[in-house]
């Protein structure tokens, strides 16, 4: 397996250490390591039933690990139900988006609101605005009259409402038009630029690629490399190997 440390020499905001988790009797991870920094946009890819849903579900406290630990800002996180891992600055966006569909785009990033704990500017809804054009011109459209990709980024700006430290995006650009696409891809930068890390987990490499400052790949429940997301790009065994369909 290729390896490649954090960029930086702090405590990485976001650490697995010999993860297994899994669905009542069936195992999904199997000893998963995986770090993200501050500040580090850091994608997890692999093939459909990879393991890579099951990763961030087991992170956010929605599965708990059977083994192994994850920590969070340095604060021990594997038994932590999802609500008290939210409050310590985690958001998550999961694939089902999960939208409040009666409720308008306003309505919506009001339920997510949470005042600023992490000495940061609060996110407001004409911030998210500038970052989602799309979400402006349709503020008081009901959120279930909208397609999936805006939907999408309804979501994630219901996220960064609640002011988190991180995020994370499960498959952000599955199944959406590429014009939007490219602007998910612009507020990943954008959450970078404002100190926010993102782990997002994805099987579009070029999307990955463009956003992400290291990328690691999960097989089986096993991870199988672990270095610069641009790497990918050029590496034709690895990604004939691990994420070829």
């Amino acid at each position: 397996m290729t390896t490649e440390s954090l960029p930086n020499e702090e405590p990485p905001l976001l650490r697995l250490s010999n993860v297994h988790a899994g669905y009542g009797l069936a195992e999904i991870l199997y000893g998963v390591d995986l770090e993200m920094a501050k500040g580090e946009v850091v994608a997890l890819m692999g093939r459909n039933g990879a393991g890579k849903s099951t990763t961030l579900k087991t992170i956010i406290g929605l599965i708990e690990p059977t083994r192994g630990q994850i920590f969070f800002a340095q604060e021990l996180i594997s038994s932590a139900l999802p609500y008290q891992i939210a409050r310590k600055g985690l958001g998550y966006v999961p694939e089902e988006r999960r939208i409040f569909s009666d409720l308008t785009v306003e309505e919506n990033l009001e339920v997510g609101r949470r005042a600023p704990t992490f000495g940061r500017p609060a996110w407001t809804p004409e911030r998210l605005f500038e970052i989602f054009p799309n979400l402006a011109e349709m503020r008081q459209r009901s959120a279930g009259h909208m397609s999936g990709g805006e939907q999408q980024m309804l979501t994630i700006a219901r996220t960064l409402m609640g002011n988190p430290l991180a995020v994370l995006l499960d498959e952000p650009s599955e199944g959406i038009a590429p014009v939007i696409v490219d602007q998910m891809a612009e507020a990943v930068i954008r959450m970078k630029r404002e100190g926010i890390s993102v782990l997002l987990s994805e099987q579009n490499i070029g999307f990955a690629a463009s956003i992400s400052d290291r990328a690691y790949i999960i097989d089986r429940g096993h991870i199988r490399y672990s270095g610069k997301a641009s790497t990918l790009l050029t590496d034709e065994e690895v990604k004939a190997t691990y994420l070829a369909v």
